[in-house]
């Protein structure tokens, strides 16, 4: 069966609800080739629209991958002349800094993106999207409206608009599943495909959802409407109440499917997800999966039922890519076991040794699994570390000789740094402190990785963190020291800037600064930022040395951009990862500046 014929298949006209008493007129039936021929036109073109949509991201994406690798190409070596072509790669195109700076890294009005909003300290609904991301949500759902009305005639006499609007509805419900399942999805192709964030996807996933549910209350709608149009009020609706019983399969089952459909929306917004998530989530792939069977089998023998098998495979495919990350990272060589050590602030780190290590690179991120703790849930953090140590030992004990101590098996050591909130967090940090010695030890398992990021092809790289966000910039600044030492990268100024509330914060990472500070031509390269925002004395305010700084209170984030702007060599990154007003402030100050220096953004977030 060629595609066409499946397309043509699955946008045929729904049958009618009933059965009629008499066969189809002349008029019936061409009528009916006309709303077919409508419905797969209207499918074809959902269909081109995101082949579009992607082919145009496609080509965005992989235009500045090219030129970041030829960036990089270009300023290797340190000498002279390569500060030369450094100098040409700090020039901006003028029109494409006004499209980040007005359309690709705005947020939707002036300066609120990501800073949440909260109507208390435990009630919160959500963040604004961003203008180009607010862009395509506005566009998608009005090309949605507008293939639900198009092409059907509302003033027939004839009354046919309701089949038509009924049918049309009902097919565009189920075609925005493929991508409403696909989107949903950790192991999405699209993310890697067009380097767009899962956050932005889930985000996307969200909307559609909400299209979803609106088509599905639509498409139950114009049922009723006809009905009651056509039989007048009372024979409708007791035709309606008659229909709607078990023995009646179509009707009996699209009830349901649009019921669970409208209680998902209830169950999903951002008050509820914040402040239940766990229980959220398992309530909402419960009601998804009963949506979904019951709309299976409102589908019995329409070629719709094909589109609906196209959404299952996704969520099929990507449920089976999950379980095979698990296998293949955690079993084989042991299992994988994670060390929990509470640490000042309340914060943790978890050291993992991966039955089957990867390659370590900045910017991935893990969903871990620890079964003692968190049952069978899974929760995302960033890699924060990577180290080769010796493998944890069963036994309580040492190795006694000097053979046991070396035949002791290596494995690779991966580390994260978890900030005790609620639920799985605060559960794993007062496991930690009931602990002998403020650490236990148990198995875990690791999905992933997820993700990476190189700034590799920029002279001057600022990375902002608060808090915990420092985990995600840690392996940046080893990433880049170690390739400037090596002279294979492009980056000759790196300064991190790192927002905390305490000193005894510092103690999450010192173990990595300490090796850091220590690596060839470090001081060449690295300048280290720190603002105490809660000390307790003045007297823990004091700087080690020239290259690592200590000040009180927050920073002026623009004006630390501006400073760096005066010594700028090259194009610029700036990184942030951290509170939702720390990332709106670099954002802003960003924006401000991308107009006169090459200066890229880039946000580390997520938000479900």
């Amino acid at each position: 069966m060629t595609p066409t014929t499946v397309l043509v298949l699955f946008a045929a006209a729904i049958p009618y609800a009933f059965a009629q008493d008499a066969p189809p007129t002349p008029e019936q039936i061409a009528h009916q080739t006309w709303a077919d021929n409508s419905n797969t036109q209207i499918c074809k073109y959902t269909a081109w629209t995101w082949a579009a949509i992607i082919a145009a991201m496609l080509v965005y994406r992989w235009t500045l991958h090219l030129l970041r690798h030829v960036r990089r190409l270009a300023n290797l070596n340190h000498g002279t002349t390569s500060d030369g072509r450094q100098k040409y790669f700090s020039i901006p195109n003028e029109n494409y800094a006004k499209a980040k700076r007005h359309l690709i890294s705005a947020p939707l009005f002036r300066k609120r993106h990501n800073r949440e909003f909260h109507l208390s300290s435990a009630m919160n609904v959500g963040t604004l999207p961003g203008r180009l991301q607010t862009l395509f949500l506005v566009g998608y759902f009005v090309m949605n409206i507008a293939f639900c009305v198009i092409t059907i005639n509302w003033h027939d006499t004839n009354k046919t608009y309701y089949d038509d609007a009924r049918n049309r509805t009902g097919v565009l419900a189920v075609l925005n599943m493929i991508p409403l399942f696909l989107l949903a999805g950790r192991n999405n192709p699209l993310i890697w495909m067009l380097d767009i964030s899962f956050d932005t996807y889930n985000l996307i996933h969200r909307w559609i959802g909400r299209i979803v549910v609106i088509e599905a209350v639509a498409h139950t709608t114009f049922w009723m409407a006809g009905k009651i149009a056509i039989m007048g009020p009372a024979k409708g609706w007791a035709m309606v109440t008659t229909a709607m019983v078990p023995s009646n399969q179509l009707i009996f089952t699209g009830t349901i499917g649009t019921c669970s459909f409208v209680a998902i929306l209830l169950q999903s917004p951002s008050i509820v997800r914040h402040a239940f998530y766990e229980t959220f989530l398992h309530v909402h792939i419960a009601l998804a999966i009963i949506a979904t069977s019951a709309v299976w089998m409102h589908l019995d023998t329409l070629a719709q039922q094909s589109l609906l098998l196209g959404a299952i495979i996704c969520w099929v495919i990507e449920r089976s890519l999950r379980l095979y990350r698990l296998v293949r990272t955690n079993l084989g060589n042991g299992v994988t076991k994670a060390e929990v050590e509470a640490l000042p602030g309340d914060a943790v780190r978890v050291t993992l040794r991966i039955a089957k290590p990867w390659k370590f690179q900045p910017g991935q991120h893990i969903y871990m699994y620890m079964p003692s703790v968190g049952l069978w849930t899974s929760h995302p953090f960033s890699l924060a570390w990577s180290d080769e140590q010796p493998a944890f030992s069963a036994e309580k004990t040492l190795p006694l000789s000097r053979q046991d101590l070396f035949a002791t098996r290596k494995s690779a050591s991966m580390s994260l740094i978890i900030r005790r909130r609620t639920g799985f967090t605060d559960k794993m940090y007062r496991k930690a402190e009931l602990a002998a010695g403020g650490k236990f030890m148990t198995t875990a398992f690791v999905e992933g990785p997820y993700g990476h990021q190189s700034f590799q092809s920029y002279g001057t790289v600022m990375l902002f963190a608060a808090g915990v966000g420092i985990t995600h910039q840690v392996p940046h600044v080893r990433d880049l020291v170690a390739a400037y030492g090596n002279g294979m990268c492009a980056t000759r100024k790196v300064t991190l800037v790192w927002i905390i509330q305490s000193p005894e914060h510092l103690e999450w990472i010192r173990p990595w600064m300490t090796q850091i500070l220590g690596m060839e031509k470090r001081r060449e390269i690295l300048r280290i930022l720190l603002f105490v925002t809660r000390p307790r004395s003045t007297k823990e305010i004091h700087s080690p040395s020239s290259s690592v700084q200590m000040f009180p209170g927050k920073p002026d984030v623009g004006a630390l951009i501006e400073k760096e702007m005066g010594g700028q060599v090259g194009a610029m990154a700036v990184s942030v990862c951290g509170t939702g007003s720390l990332s709106d402030d670099v954002r802003g100050a960003v924006r401000e500046r991308c107009e006169r220096s090459e200066m890229d953004f880039f946000e580390e977030a997520f938000s479900w």
